[in-house]
């Protein structure tokens, strides 16, 4: 476990370590799910012989960071280091990956006049979510076909009570019209009819000219027939 006097020396040397220590980018973030595998590296150049490098994890628990903390080699977790073309790069893999192996990652570079970290990787460690029901396959294309009839008559339901109310309506305004003409017709007596029709083809049959003598011959006669 690392002491607060150990972390003050490690960042008074830090600007010294930078000229002797070129470290690369590591990997920011990893999310791998329970049970799973893992592996984490950090890689640096430098040119210094003698420089040991230890894994340590920062654990956060009640809004505080816990740690540095070494990792230890198990069977479980493997340490291990390669190198590159022109870098070294140290490696901690995990076989099968806990809860309790969520943290921030670092390497940690040290020598007789080098203390320095890296940058780190956070390793998060998540439980999927378990199915709460398992449904076969059979079951799954019944529900979706279900679903489809479904769909199908709400879209034909609405249309058909749409068609039966524009039919109603239509049936309903035949009505209203021949209810209309029929009382046009009421009211009229047919034989006032009968005799205005008279009058007007008799009208007409005289002709718009007419000779007196005739009209007062015919006065003359109407006179005639009604004396008794």
């Amino acid at each position: 476990m690392w002491t607060v006097p150990n972390f003050l020396l490690c960042s008074f040397v830090v600007v010294r370590a930078q000229h002797e220590v070129n470290l690369k980018a590591d990997r920011p973030y990893l999310r791998v799910q329970l049970s799973y595998s893992a592996a984490l590296e950090c890689c640096y150049t430098t040119n210094v012989e003698s420089l040991e490098l230890t894994w340590v994890m920062h654990v956060q628990a009640s809004n505080t960071t816990l740690g540095p903390k070494n990792v230890k080699s198990s069977d479980l977790v493997t340490i291990g280091n390669r190198r590159e073309s022109d870098a070294v790069c140290g490696t901690l893999s995990f076989k099968s990956v806990q809860l309790n192996d969520s943290g921030l990652y670092q390497c940690f570079l040290k020598s007789n006049k080098i203390y320095l970290f890296s940058h780190g990787t956070y390793l998060q460690v998540y439980r999927p979510l378990e199915k709460t029901i398992n449904l076969s396959e059979n079951t799954k294309n019944k529900i979706l076909t279900a679903e489809g009839i479904l769909l199908l008559l709400c879209v034909l339901l609405p249309a058909a009570s749409l068609l039966y109310q524009s039919k109603r309506l239509n049936q309903l305004e035949r009505k209203k019209g021949m209810r209309e003409e029929e009382n046009i017709y009421q009211g009229l007596n047919l034989d006032d009819c009968c005799s205005t029709y008279d009058q007007i083809e008799r009208s007409q049959a005289h002709g718009p000219y007419q000779d007196v003598c005739n009209v007062v011959e015919a006065e003359e006669e109407e006179i005639c027939l009604e004396t008794p």
